[in-house]
């Protein structure tokens, strides 16, 4: 009887999200010295997760690593599966048939909420719909944002809230020549924002910004970047943060604020972004819709790298008609699968998924569902790698004599259903497609934003 992972009774896996961690994990599988065949499924017909639909749109050499997971996939052992939702289109009892194990890398697909009276109101977004706006997700192809709005508010002190913020203030022309949707361009083109507040709970020495993201407000083209002189003075603890020789990087992001706080503000530029600190939401006002945040003004207390937000009972008021709230992702429940709902994660040890105390045989996670949405893009290639030591560590309590179909038995499952599946080569139609409408506007692709689009170039 011959051993699971040999050539001739390959290793069959099943990965469920096309992003980063699941070619990653893909990756890591073909490198191991167990012959392995990989199907890969997805929800969307489109492959690359926040690759594609996360990174902004004016980072084009983040997308560059598309060029790596382009290469895992052409691989003879490789299969992807588009159009196909687990759970519905194929229950994760049906893959547990069709597989030995099965990989969940399907990300962090939802946002943490304020949790304050009036977040509900129209005009108060999460920062993942206007990102899979302007970047052409189907699933918030439908969005609508009041951009008639002088005034902008996000919450958040992390790259995702600086992309929002660099979007709502950039021009036309810094914005028409990337992979930017037609209608996002289209309506952000006719925005009437001025003015963007960019608020944190805590100080400037405990933001999340990367340096090289916060660099570029400093390069807008017709946008001012201003902070109050009087919100650099810090406590001494952050004093204490700083000078710790392992913290260079909030060291920088500090120093660029700096700089920043030297503006007046007198230039002749339409709009300015505002990043202020230490002040939390308490609440969303307005009849119907935002019209104003009631802000509470905190203080830091605790130990330097230890400091929390504390409400000082002073608040302030800013109208705006337009708040966006960018504090965190969490994941969502899949069925067939156990969850953490508290911490918006699938509950695991190394990455074999637990269910209580016991751990479920060949079920495996990696990637922002295993550890909470933290890290970035090549974050996810160690996180993915010990999730595959450690199915491999398990694949000699395979039973070699238990006979898994993989894509064979999946294929015909969906046929059966008439599942409209995705190919890879159906995909590569979709990537030529979009290449191809970019070209005469100068662009490096035009997006397709609706599934039946996409769908349609195929047939």
């Amino acid at each position: 009887m011959n051993k699971v992972g040999s050539e001739q009774n390959p290793l069959k896996i099943a990965i469920i999200g096309s992003g980063p961690s699941g070619f990653y994990a893909t990756e890591a599988l073909f490198r191991s010295d167990v012959t392995t065949q990989v199907d890969m499924y997805d929800r969307l017909p489109i492959p690359f997760g926040l690759v594609r639909s996360g990174v902004a749109p004016d980072h084009p050499k983040l997308k560059q690593v598309i060029k790596v997971y382009d290469k895992i996939a052409e691989s003879p052992h490789f299969r992807f599966f588009g159009n196909v939702e687990i759970g519905s289109d194929l229950t994760v009892d049906s893959l547990k048939r069709f597989y030995h194990s099965i990989i969940f890398t399907c990300g962090a697909e939802s946002d943490r909420k304020l949790g304050i009276p009036g977040e509900e109101l129209s005009g108060s977004h999460t920062a993942t719909e206007f990102v899979g706006w302007y970047n052409g997700h189907p699933d918030y192809r439908g969005c609508t944002f009041d951009l008639s709005q002088e005034v902008a508010v996000i919450f958040g002190q992390g790259n995702v809230a600086a992309d929002v913020a660099r979007i709502l203030a950039k021009t036309n022309d810094e914005l028409k020549n990337t992979d930017i949707t037609a209608q996002a361009l289209d309506q952000l083109s006719q925005s009437n924002i001025r003015d963007i507040f960019v608020i944190g709970r805590r100080g400037p020495a405990q933001a999340k910004f990367t340096s090289k993201e916060l660099k570029e407000f400093g390069g807008l083209e017709q946008c001012d970047t201003l902070i109050d002189k009087s919100e650099m003075i810090l406590n001494p603890e952050s004093e204490i943060e700083l000078s710790d020789k392992n913290n260079d990087s909030s060291k920088k992001v500090v120093d660029l604020f700096e700089a920043y706080s030297q503006s007046t503000g007198t230039s002749s530029k339409k709009r300015s972004v505002h990043f202020t600190f230490l002040k939390s939401p308490v609440e969303l006002i307005g009849n119907g819709k935002v019209e104003k945040v009631r802000l509470e003004i905190n203080a830091l207390a605790g130990k330097p790298f230890e400091q929390s937000a504390r409400g000082t009972g002073n608040f302030i008021e800013l109208d705006t008609g337009l708040v966006f709230r960018s504090i965190g992702y969490r994941g969502i429940p899949m069925p067939g699968v156990p969850f953490d709902d508290n911490r918006g994660v699938i509950p695991n040890h190394d990455g074999r998924i637990v269910e209580g105390n016991n751990v479920l045989p060949n079920l495996y996670v990696a990637g922002w569902i295993k550890r909470g949405p933290t890290g970035i893009i090549g974050t996810n290639r160690a996180d993915s790698v010990a999730t595959v030591k450690s199915l491999l560590e398990d694949i000699d309590m395979l039973d070699p004599g238990e006979e898994k179909s993989g894509s064979e038995g999946a294929e015909n499952l969906l046929n059966e259903a008439s599942v409209r599946y995705v190919s890879l080569s159906d995909w590569k139609k979709i990537n030529h497609s979009e290449i191809e409408r970019g070209l005469p506007k100068g662009k490096p692709r035009e997006k397709y934003t609706s599934i039946n689009e996409m769908l349609d170039v195929i047939d």
